[in-house]
């Protein structure tokens, strides 16, 4: 049920199932914890694996997918859609085309489904601590980073570009030189970031939205229990015999987004894609749409309060 139900992207023609699992994890777990996990979410269904360069969960999920195809979970690699990211240390124009192949490498595939910009940002070498030294922050020549994800594109190394954290000016900006345009947009979405502006925006576009912390992050330095405790999705819960999660979720899916929730437990697992042979009332989406609206993660929270990421954080 979870892995054949997906959206199909108009500008790069694919099919997005649309619940996938997220990889990141805070704290970081051993590749060994996420290769399991990952099993086990394509023994429950699960066909769409969220990573990136900067998880450290590429090689696991590579490996788990290898396993998968060995005992028969799967019948072809052409069954899953994975997702991997330009991180901002190698978001300079020469540097992207290596940088997917380390990426395709540490996955042991031939292509990913989709490789995005993580950040409109750059940073003049690898993340050591938190915060990061202002003087390693850059700007992004989007221009010619485009033009990298371009042709990473043309060569076959993906089948579909996108960006992460883009605001609409920003993607106002990419879209006024692009020869492909982005097919995704990965963004914090729930009910207490809803993002109107931003969806209405990329809907027009043809830009698919994919959310991230579309449970609120809980247990994550960035991330809190506003979504799981929340008294009006717990009493919306309630009354279908769901849990808080899926009423979150189901919410998202049915803002037309795709999504990565992370969960590493194989019952909630099961429950987070459990959300398609239901809908929510009329009245209980009012009701989820009047709760405050505070978005949950920033990037200052990780790189610092600097000018450039603190205009990027009021920008998304």
């Amino acid at each position: 049920m979870g892995a054949t139900t997906g959206f199909t992207l108009s500008c790069a023609g694919q099919t997005i199932p649309a619940v996938g699992l997220g990889t990141v994890s805070d704290p970081r777990v051993d590749a060994e914890t996420t290769r399991v996990a990952v099993l086990e979410a394509i023994k429950a269904g699960y066909r769409h694996f969220d990573s990136a360069f900067v998880y450290g969960s590429e090689k696991p999920v590579g490996e788990a997918i290898a396993e998968a195809l060995r005992l028969g979970l799967a019948k072809s690699r052409d069954e899953f859609f994975i997702t991997t990211k330009l991180w901002c240390t190698f978001a300079e124009g020469d540097q992207v085309i290596p940088a997917i192949k380390m990426s395709l490498k540490n996955l042991q595939m031939d292509y990913v489904d989709m490789y995005l910009v993580h950040l409109p940002l750059r940073l003049t070498q690898q993340m050591t601590k938190s915060p990061v030294p202002r003087e390693h922050i850059m700007p992004i020549d989007l221009k010619s980073v485009w033009a990298g994800m371009e042709e990473c594109q043309n060569l076959g190394l993906t089948k579909g570009i996108g960006v992460s954290n883009f605001s609409c000016k920003r993607l106002e900006d990419l879209i006024s030189f692009c020869k492909i345009p982005p097919a995704i947009n990965q963004v914090e979405l729930n009910p207490f970031w809803r993002q109107k502006e931003l969806m209405e925006f990329c809907k027009a576009k043809g830009i698919h939205i994919t959310a991230y912390s579309p449970l609120g992050a809980h247990g994550t330095k960035w991330g809190d229990n506003r979504i799981l405790g929340c008294n009006v999705i717990e009493e919306i819960a309630k009354a279908r015999g769901k849990t808080t999660a899926q009423v979150s979720l189901r919410w998202v899916y049915e803002q037309g987004a795709s999504m990565v929730p992370k969960s590493f437990n194989k019952e909630r697992m099961r429950q987070n894609i459990d959300i398609f042979d239901w809908s929510l009332t009329e009245e209980e989406i009012n009701k989820i749409n009047q709760l405050p609206q505070r978005k949950g993660s920033t990037l200052a929270s990780t790189f610092g309060p600097h000018d450039l990421v603190l205009e990027i954080d009021a920008d998304i």
